[in-house]
């Protein structure tokens, strides 16, 4: 019998916190965060964690679990998820993962086999040292010429995907595949898999009005803080939304102003991408937020969904 499991997912700033607790409470669910950057000690403003105000007494695993001086995979999400899922499944509850980061998803729903994939810390290391002095363009044109597609479907900006499909490429000789062509379905779950979205430029307000706000709780100090742990942008913590802008501030390549401003074009950015990312997938139940008067109706519908989809019972 294969377990039950609701994902919610959904672009940065859509509602994903509300929406998921207020499910939770009526379905009897725990919650297993999907966020890449809320799994880190100490980074509570930044990556705009829920508090225990917030979560309702609902318990939240994969969150507040991690020292930020370590290099969190998904390789090591996939692990610790799995555990979670069973260990709450094994207290009558429903495991619910809710969070932004695509491939924690992937990693879940898709039998994806970390061990047996090839690594070279040598070439990472010489290529990440490659972008610091060159730039990011110079690795990314060296995809373009192994991988003219890779290069297409993957930003130069986003360097750890440059680089990851390089390693592939130097490693194996292959490219690295597209979206879900060589992912096989994970048959251990029977998931729900809830996408929230909502008008573009209601998104788009709701993550300026954000980014306001987090700086208005202290994200500058929270920054300084992780700082004196010696922490910088080559940490992987440091290099989410919030904190690497930030830094480049503290460390006068940014006027203050600048730095929020930037924080807030590529916010929106990243929500885009999001949206982008969780619409390839075909069974995604799509609800949109703003074709809904109140929080109410939205709730009884996804429930509703929910319900017909699992067997709950």
């Amino acid at each position: 019998m294969k377990k039950p499991l609701i994902i919610i997912v959904g672009p940065t700033a859509v509602g994903k916190t509300e929406t998921s607790i207020e499910i939770a409470k009526e379905l009897n669910c725990e919650i297993i965060s999907a966020d890449s950057m809320q799994i880190y000690k100490g980074m509570d403003i930044g990556s705009a964690k829920p508090t225990m105000e917030e979560r309702q007494g609902i318990p939240h695993f994969l969150m507040d679990e991690v020292d930020p001086r370590v290099d969190y995979s998904v390789s090591d999400f996939q692990k610790a998820a799995k555990k979670y899922i069973d260990e709450i499944i094994s207290r009558g509850k429903i495991p619910m993962i809710v969070g932004g980061t695509g491939l924690y998803v992937n990693s879940i729903i898709y039998n994806i086999d970390f061990s047996s994939t090839s690594q070279n810390k040598e070439l990472r290391e010489k290529l990440e040292a490659e972008a610091q002095e060159f730039g990011n363009e110079y690795v990314h044109n060296k995809l373009k010429e192994v991988d003219e597609e890779a290069a297409k479907r993957i930003h130069a900006n986003n360097l750890k995907r440059v680089i990851r499909a390089l390693e592939v490429y130097y490693e194996s000789g292959d490219k690295i595949k597209e979206f879900k062509s060589n992912l096989v379905p994970n048959e251990e779950y029977d998931y729900c898999l809830i996408g929230l979205i909502r008008d573009r430029e209601e998104l788009y307000d709701r993550i300026n009005q954000r980014v306001d706000i987090l700086m208005e709780m202290g994200l500058l100090e929270e920054v300084k803080k992780l700082m004196k742990l010696d922490l910088d942008v080559d940490n992987i913590s440091m290099k989410g939304l919030g904190y690497k802008e930030i830094i480049k501030y503290l460390k006068g390549e940014y006027t203050l102003e600048k730095a929020v401003d930037i924080l807030k074009r590529d916010t929106r950015r990243y929500a885009k991408r999001q949206i982008t990312w969780f619409k390839r997938y075909d069974e995604m139940q799509w609800f949109d937020i703003n074709k809904y008067d109140g929080k109410e109706d939205l709730m009884e519908d996804i429930i509703k969904y929910i319900e017909g989809k699992l067997d709950l019972i």
